[in-house]
């Protein structure tokens, strides 16, 4: 079984309007049979966290395009996407490039 695991959630560019205006979680993402990942991650940042407007955050199983995700100041991009493997203390931040006009 794997432990639970703390991470730092970070929302901006407007992001954060989805969560309440709140820019930054600490979370504890409870025990459970497999390690946290990505995908998971996002799961239950929907049930948990996201406040409306789902359809602005998540596309399918992953972030809507136009969000930048970054793990620990890096392109989720390079660590592997929704396969990524969450560790403890791990810091991950999402942010909105759509502006409107």
């Amino acid at each position: 079984m794997a432990a639970s695991v703390a991470v730092r959630l970070e929302f901006g560019g407007g992001a954060e309007l989805l969560f309440d205006g709140v820019k930054e979680h600490h979370v504890t993402l409870p025990s459970q049979s497999e390690a946290w990942d990505m995908e998971q991650l996002l799961v239950w940042i929907q049930r948990n966290l996201l406040k409306e407007r789902p359809e602005f955050f998540v596309q399918g199983k992953t972030v809507r395009p136009g969000i930048l995700v970054l793990i620990n100041d890096a392109d989720w991009e390079l660590m592997g996407e929704l396969k990524y493997q969450l560790q403890d203390q791990d810091n991950i931040v999402f942010i909105s490039t759509l502006h409107g006009g």
